[in-house]
């Protein structure tokens, strides 16, 4: 018995110790170089694209064996959409010998990938049709991967319809398994079946950088879940999932996202260099929308948005004092206080022209938001009120009516100075465009005199209970000081 497993140990040996000779071997006679085209020719069969491969090939043993590919070009139409400095492919070493080459890891360093969305709703990763395309099959070739990793990655994403877009920098992934079912080219992420981790140090984009970026993402037959999301933005932590289903001929996507607590004073360093506010906020959103176009995903934007503070602090203003003033005085601006109702929801997309400095820019002091509530329901593009107000330690201020995000205007967006009732002491409209916004004069319930006000007051105080058509009904209690 013993001498048996004494001649299977030394067979198994003896086994390893020649595939480690022909392995030895084949890295001396083999000229790597030589098996260049038909190297290009099978990645790109794969992906579905032209592959080039324009630096040195070579053979590595430890930690096992592989085939490094220095340089390598993959593109679309003639136009370069990924590059890699190097690329290792872990090799099988069996098939190998039967001249069989089955790829079964896949390390990739300092890649740079450019994915643009056209004004269609196509990828220029998407097959191109032209038939001098190098690759001429109608199918790709399955691929399973135990295992892929990528270090120091960088990723351009834009969208020529709208203009928009991102950097990712210093990017890492792994991905455990990785399976790509042989089929149409053009399906492509249908054909993915994955596991996958992903990290990046910066994600900068037109107006908005966030740091420290991590997902979680699986995928299948068409279907994308990242979950979960998380990254640093403001000063504060968030977390989220997105949803991404391409199995039908529109996609449709989901999103969740929770930043609690972030900084004030960071969201407005973004649009202006003037320090406007601080304190800390809770933002949440909770959207989907289906298309295969920026304006189609834009038209079925659908969901809710929410914004809340306690005791915030707003600088060059005293709030109750000019509020107190305004209706004798009438040049105090009530929509340049409403846009901090707004500029947390849809900052990004409002501040593209409304100047915020102004903010900073009043007489002096400061004054203090004890609540601030900003909730909006969005439906086929279109942003409601639902409960938008905020009170300082004297007045109450609200705002109604709603924002198309299709057109980018305002839809007779109204901000009022309230009553203890709530009903409207003195009101102002923001019409037009979010480039170009039309201010309407504040109008009032009454002819906006002071005497005339102070006996309007003395009367309401002598005869309370008396009716009025209530602006606002929301969470925001007027104060009890």
């Amino acid at each position: 018995m013993r001498k048996r497993s004494k001649l299977i140990v030394c067979a198994i040996g003896g086994i390893a110790g020649l595939i480690a000779i022909v392995t030895i071997a084949l890295l001396l006679i083999v000229d790597v170089n030589a098996y260049r085209p038909q190297l290009e020719t099978a990645a790109a069969r794969a992906l579905g694209h032209e592959v080039r491969i324009t630096g040195a090939l070579g053979f590595d043993l430890f930690p096992g064996l592989q085939l490094t590919l220095e340089d390598v070009q993959i593109g679309a139409s003639g136009a370069e959409i990924a590059t890699a400095r190097e690329v290792r492919l872990g090799l099988a070493l069996l098939p190998l010998l039967r001249k069989h080459v089955r790829v079964e890891t896949l390390v990739i360093q300092q890649p740079s990938i450019l994915v643009i969305r056209g004004g269609d709703g196509s990828f220029n990763f998407d097959r191109d049709e032209d038939h001098s395309s190098p690759v001429t099959e109608a199918q790709h070739s399955a691929l399973e991967l135990s295992e892929v990793a990528v270090a120091e990655g960088t990723l351009n994403y834009l969208d020529e319809q709208s203009g928009e877009g991102f950097v990712a920098r210093d990017c890492s992934l792994k991905i455990a398994p990785l399976r790509i079912a042989r089929g149409d080219s053009t399906g492509l992420i249908r054909a993915l079946s994955f596991s996958a981790g992903l990290a990046c140090r910066e994600i900068q984009g037109k107006d908005l950088a966030v740091a420290d970026v991590k997902v979680s993402a699986t995928g299948q037959q068409g279907v994308i879940d990242l979950q979960p999301v998380t990254f640093k933005v403001f000063g504060g932590q968030g977390s989220g999932s997105i949803h991404a289903d391409f199995a039908s001929m529109v996609p449709h996507y989901s999103a969740r996202y929770a930043l609690p607590q972030f900084q004030v004073a960071e969201f407005f360093k973004s649009v202006s260099p003037q320090k406007i506010a601080e304190g800390r906020m809770d933002f949440s959103a909770n959207l989907s929308m289906q298309g295969k176009t920026f304006s189609e995903l834009r038209q079925t934007l659908a969901g809710q948005v929410s914004l809340r503070g306690v005791n915030l602090t707003i600088h060059g203003h005293d709030l109750d004092d000019e509020l107190s003033r305004f209706t004798s005085s009438q040049n105090f601006n009530l929509v340049d206080v409403g846009a901090f109702f707004f500029a947390g929801p849809f900052g990004m997309l409002i501040t593209k022209a409304y100047n915020f400095a102004r903010l900073a820019q009043g007489p002096g002091g400061s004054s203090t938001i004890r609540r601030l509530v900003s909730e909006w329901d969005i439906a086929q593009g279109i942003a409601r009120a639902q409960d938008v107000a905020m009170a300082t330690d004297k007045n109450r201020v609200a705002l109604q009516g709603e924002l198309d995000l299709i057109n980018e205007q305002f839809n007779h967006l109204t901000v009022a100075l309230l009553t203890p009732e709530g009903c409207v002491k003195v009101r102002q409209t923001v019409r037009g465009s979010f480039q170009h916004p039309v201010v309407e004069s504040p109008s009032t319930i009454k002819v906006l005199s002071g005497p005339f006000l102070k006996l309007y007051n003395m009367g309401r105080a002598l005869f309370p209970g008396g009716e009025c058509d209530v602006f606002y009904a929301g969470s925001i209690l007027p104060s009890t000081d």
